[in-house]
């Protein structure tokens, strides 16, 4: 089992490297050359960070809360209310992020027409319903684990 936690550990790790590298490098360095080029769409530069940044925040806590999920596994505690915790956050974050995305939706709309882009809008949509799977997936999860949780309880209490 260790060996499979390790596995899953570094990929979570090498989803969240590549992300941090484009927050800190590539996203203000794009986010200024997109105002430089496109004056009308200037004066969205900062909404549109303060927007994937927050997006990041929640990716990251899920990811954090990802990587607890898997040390609880390794120390055989998955069946604990740890865990569940760890489930809800995890659930809120894609909440977040799909809520975000959301909201932040008729901007991609509006950056499509006017860069005729209409990808953009598709990435918006992608994100959006990614991160709805995940909420869901980490809901199921969540319900599973407090119910097998309970039924663990009772039957050390019969025993």
């Amino acid at each position: 089992m260790l060996r499979e936690t390790i596995f899953l550990k570094l990929a979570v790790l090498l989803i969240g490297t590549p992300v941090l590298a484009l927050c800190i490098f590539w996203l203000p360095w794009f986010s200024r050359e997109a105002a430089e080029q496109y004056p009308k769409l200037a004066f969205l530069q900062y909404p549109f960070l303060i927007g994937v940044y927050i997006t990041a925040i929640a990716f990251f806590m899920a990811l954090y809360q990802a990587l607890k999920l898997l040390s609880y596994i390794d120390k055989n505690n998955a069946f604990s209310d740890l865990s569940v915790k760890a489930l809800k956050t995890i659930k809120y974050c894609a909440i977040i992020i799909s809520g975000l995305y959301v909201v932040f939706l008729p901007l991609f709309y509006f950056i499509g027409e006017i860069d005729d882009a209409p990808g953009i809008i598709v990435l918006g949509l992608v994100i959006i319903f990614a991160s709805a799977v995940i909420a869901v997936f980490a809901a199921v999860l969540q319900k599973l684990l407090k119910n097998a949780i309970e039924i663990k309880s009772e039957n050390d209490l019969t025993v």
